[in-house]
């Protein structure tokens, strides 16, 4: 199955009633750093904080591992991991000889970043480009409408346009020019004569 794997070569996992410890300070401060610029992005907390978890941690972890460390519930951490395992930046893995589910980090940062984008920002500004040339082509039927409106609405729809080219290319190359999103605002609109 895609997104999961079968590790042979690690050691087993720690029995289930080892005490795994606190989180040492500068591991709750890093989790706790990503977990804030997660929700600053739109998703959830806890997503950040599981997947910094796993990521700073370098191995993989079971599910009421997660729950323990990070003093999260069971329903909480299985929809979680669903989560994450559906953006593709955690996966299940499964030790020899155990039949346990576990789960760790995508550890390829920059991967991570353009797959997230690619499949929720693009869609997302590919929306907003389209109802913006919507808008303006309601607006170009209205007789009236001053040339200073239309150029402002032209603007909005430019940097859309923008946007999403920006998104494209950085999704090829992991490179982001901001250059053409910032030449939109440095176009005056010409009037119409």
């Amino acid at each position: 199955m895609r997104g999961y794997q079968s590790i042979t070569d690690l050691s087993p996992s720690p029995p289930p009633d080892e005490d795994l410890g606190e989180l040492e300070r500068w591991e709750s401060m890093a989790i706790e750093a990503v977990g804030q610029v997660i929700e600053f992005w739109g998703f959830k907390r806890n997503q950040g904080r599981v997947w910094a978890l796993l990521y700073l941690r370098g191995e993989s972890f079971s599910a009421a591992e997660v729950e323990s460390i990070l003093r999260l519930s069971k329903g909480g951490v299985s929809m979680l991991l669903r989560d994450l395992e559906r953006w593709k930046v955690i996966s299940r893995v499964r030790h020899a000889g155990s039949s346990a589910w576990r789960y760790e980090a995508e550890s390829e940062l920059l991967q991570m970043v353009v797959r997230v984008i690619e499949e929720r920002e693009s869609g997302f500004v590919a929306r907003i480009r389209s109802d913006l040339a919507d808008a303006k082509r309601l607006a170009s039927e209205r007789p009236f409408l001053s040339s200073d409106r239309m150029g402002r609405l032209q603007k909005m729809a430019g940097l859309a346009e923008q946007c999403e080219r920006a998104l494209k290319v950085f999704v090829k190359t992991a490179k982001l020019d901001v250059g053409c999103i910032l030449s939109v605002f440095t176009k005056v609109a010409r009037p119409k004569a």
